[in-house]
């Protein structure tokens, strides 16, 4: 690595913001001899193009000796930034490569067959004729000889000891701050019927109650994977040894061949005394039941699958919040890090907080907060007509009931929602309409680029604190770790008030919904960012309109149905904005009863209407009843 070259390597045609400081700063710690520097730069900073200069510092082939590692590695765990990554004019040098899944067979017959069930992988010595023209080789032979090869987290650990994917002189790590969690669920064994293709053929024990005299839970499911170790390669062996197999039988044959890799791993480790490892079990249902062998801080696993893989790394992130914890989550020394700080250049009037909390979000106290929240988002509706919103809801089972209560409220003709199968279609559907809508989501804080118009408002509804239930947040919490539990937390808020705002001139509101918020920034005030520790700093509750929900659809071609149409004509409206804190009604969350109205809409989002107990469709449900509906419906499947 020639770190005197990093900032001569920054791709665009100039410097934005503090970029150039940046650089040099990144340059002055590595000259500095650090192994890793830790980039701490806000959302907004054009990270993707500061890792390409770093990436150009990387030691060249015609400058190395035979032994000595070349060229650079960028990856990250989001799959939406590769994809941006993969678009940028200005990163065309960064050759992305992707999982076989992920490309089509483009033998004859096969083009609606993906890579990995082509014929290479389903018969026994297949030799294509066309493999040079294969989309996934050939990305892969342009990746691995390229001089920076661009490819997801995922991708890049299971390519560890890779004969293709070698070692190299510089590893770039984008959206680094859940290096450790992100290592954690991959080093996850889950040992389930749908996980486990020989479930059938073993007898599953309960681990805590039949573990012996000198055993705990982790002893006995040691045992236990043991014997579905032989289990799962005699199955294996089995299918290896014929001559062609059918697509499902080498899903079958790779997933046993996963599986093997998995329960091998586990056992080393636990069988080797000095691995930093801690492992936990969970086994919740017993005999017969699914088990999930989970990590605490897999240092080891990341040193094979990470640290191995390059000589100088550079990890980037807005919410790196301590250096010292993030090394000792990750297995890194402190001592050889340096963490380099990247100037925030947006206006903080650019990029406000509101406090407009509902109460806490609790789960013994949800069922009261909920309606609330939904109130206050008719509200923000009559607030924001004519601009698109992202409301956070944390979990589905809160964006479940948000809506149902914005349905009841008659606002949904504004609504769009997403499922876990259809999230993706669902979210360039409301990017790419041009009504106001407002998208209720699930897990969106992150990798998710909503400059402009784009989003102009969002709602947190609830402190992302990590689920008690989970084993290793138990037992890390059973160990006193707390601010762990709250830098992460707020690490996911931080990351969720990124998205709306992008750039120095672009502005977006932030309210936040969930009384536990507050409290977390006072117990995470030590981890805060001093940017953002300024936004807080600059926290105002806003006057906004009460509840009306013909205000709340002013923006488009629609009027309210469904119950809280009849709630308003009925005079329950929520709390004035004056009553001291905007959304805090003392009235109903709303009423029964009343005359269902008829909603149209003519924009992007299709047309949309009253159901048959008086609420409206949602954007989302109005955009699959017109596909199912339409002439082309055969061709389009079911949307």
């Amino acid at each position: 690595m020639d770190p005197d070259r990093i900032p001569a390597e920054f791709p665009a045609p100039s410097f934005r913001g503090t970029q150039e400081r940046a650089l040099a700063d990144v340059r002055d710690a590595f000259a500095a001899g650090n192994d890793v520097v830790l980039v701490r730069a806000p959302t907004g900073s054009g990270k993707s193009l500061l890792a390409r200069a770093v990436m150009g510092s990387a030691r060249e082939v015609a400058d190395a000796a035979p032994s000595e590692p070349t060229d650079a590695y960028y990856t990250t765990p989001q799959v939406s930034q590769l994809d941006d990554v993969a678009s940028d004019d200005l990163l065309e040098d960064l050759k992305v490569i992707r999982g076989k899944s992920n490309y089509d067979c483009v033998l004859p017959g096969e083009h609606d067959t993906s890579v990995d069930r082509a014929p290479c992988a389903r018969e026994q010595g297949f030799d294509c004729s066309i493999k040079h023209r294969c989309p996934y080789f050939s990305d892969r032979a342009i990746a691995s000889s390229g001089r920076f090869a661009a490819m997801t987290l995922a991708y890049f650990m299971r390519t560890a000891g890779s004969e293709v994917f070698r070692k190299r002189d510089v590893v770039v790590i984008d959206e680094a701050h859940g290096l450790a969690e992100w290592a954690e669920m991959y080093a996850t064994i889950d040992l389930s019927p749908e996980r486990v293709p020989v479930w059938d053929d073993v007898g599953v024990p309960d681990v805590e109650r039949d573990a012996g005299d000198d055993e705990d839970a982790l002893d006995r499911t040691a045992r236990f994977v043991e014997s579905l170790r032989d289990v799962a390669k005699r199955a294996k062996d089995e299918l290896t040894g014929r001559s062609e197999l059918s697509r499902e039988e080498v899903a079958r044959r790779d997933r046993l061949g996963e599986l093997i890799s998995e329960l091998g791993w586990f056992l080393e480790d636990y069988r080797d005394l000095d691995s930093p490892t801690t492992w936990v079990v969970d086994q919740p249902d017993g005999e017969g039941s699914a088990i999930a062998i989970k990590p605490l801080d897999p240092a080891r696993y990341l040193r094979h699958t990470v640290w191995d893989r390059g000589e100088r790394f550079a990890l980037l992130s807005a919410t790196i919040l301590s250096k010292e914890a993030f090394c000792r989550g990750v297995g890194l020394d402190p001592a050889n890090v340096a963490l380099v700080d990247v100037e925030h250049t947006f206006p903080l009037t650019n990029r406000p907080l509101y406090d407009v909390t509902q109460g806490p979000m609790t789960y013994e106290h949800r069922d009261e907060t909920v309606p609330r929240i939904a109130r206050l988002i008719v509200r923000l509706m009559a607030e924001h007509p004519d601009e698109k919103g992202l409301i956070h809801a944390h979990s589905y089972d809160i964006a479940g009931r948000l809506v149902e209560k914005l349905g009841e409220f008659g606002v949904a003709a504004r609504v769009r929602r997403h499922t876990r199968s259809n999230r993706d279609a669902e979210l360039e559907a409301w990017k790419a309409s041009s009504d106001p809508e407002v998208f209720v989501s699930v897990k969106m804080e992150e990798a998710l680029d909503l400059e402009g118009d784009l989003c102009r408002w969002q709602v947190v509804c609830k402190a992302p604190y990590r689920n008690t239930n989970d084993s290793r947040v138990a037992r890390r919490l059973a160990d006193g770790q707390w601010p762990w539990y709250h830098r992460t937390a707020l690490r996911t808020v931080i990351q969720a008030c990124g998205r709306v705002v992008r750039a120095p001139d672009d502005h977006g509101a932030t309210y936040l919904a969930d009384d536990s918020l507050l409290d977390l920034f006072d117990r995470a005030a030590a981890d805060t960012p001093p940017w953002f520790r300024d936004q807080i700093d600059a926290m105002t509750t806003p006057d906004l309109p009460e509840f009306d929900p013909s205000a709340a659809l002013a923006g488009i071609d629609a009027d309210p149905s469904g119950p809280g149409r009849a709630g308003r004509r009925n005079g329950r409206s929520g709390g004035s904005a004056s009553s001291g804190r905007p959304g805090k009604s003392s009235g109903s969350a709303g009423s029964a009863g009343g005359t269902s109205g008829r909603s149209e809409s003519t924009g992007t989002g299709g047309s949309t209407g009253a159901t048959d107990d008086g609420t409206t469709r949602t954007r989302s449900e109005a955009d699959a009843e017109r596909r199912e509906d339409h002439p082309l419906s055969d061709v389009w499947g079911d949307g």
